[in-house]
């Protein structure tokens, strides 16, 4: 079953992904993100403090915000996070970011690669927890 939120939040440009620190405090970043197959994917530097964050702790929390993350636009909603291995659901979950962002993804795909950087990227797949 998908969840009732996807639909609305495929459509707008960035979520507040929050993930959890040790001591409990939640850390909010922006994000850009794409939904697919029932589940919402973000890339990632893969050195980021939100990848061992997510290591340590799943849970996380996204709502939809304006681009700097400065203003929340929707509810909150609770999610389990995990690290997507290369696979399949991992190009398929890139597919989905590229078929989004188009150029900008594709530009910011590039300027990675020139950088040395795009190795290093985590994908991050977010599934929703029952409404």
């Amino acid at each position: 079953m998908t969840h009732p939120a996807l639909a609305a939040l495929g459509t707008h440009p960035y979520l507040s992904l929050e993930t959890f620190k040790k001591d409990g405090g939640g850390v909010r970043t922006p994000v850009w993100f794409a939904v697919h197959a029932g589940a919402v994917f973000v890339f990632t530097d893969g050195t980021s403090f939100k990848v061992k964050r997510i290591r340590r702790n799943q849970a996380a929390r996204l709502a939809r915000c304006n681009v700097d993350g400065s203003r929340i636009e929707s509810a909150w909603f609770e999610a389990r996070a995990t690290l997507v291995d290369p696979s399949a659901e991992h190009d398929a979950g890139y597919a989905a970011l590229r078929a989004k962002y188009g150029w900008q993804m594709r530009l910011l795909d590039l300027g990675s690669k020139l950088a040395g950087r795009y190795g290093r990227r985590a994908l991050i797949k977010l599934e929703l927890s029952p409404a």
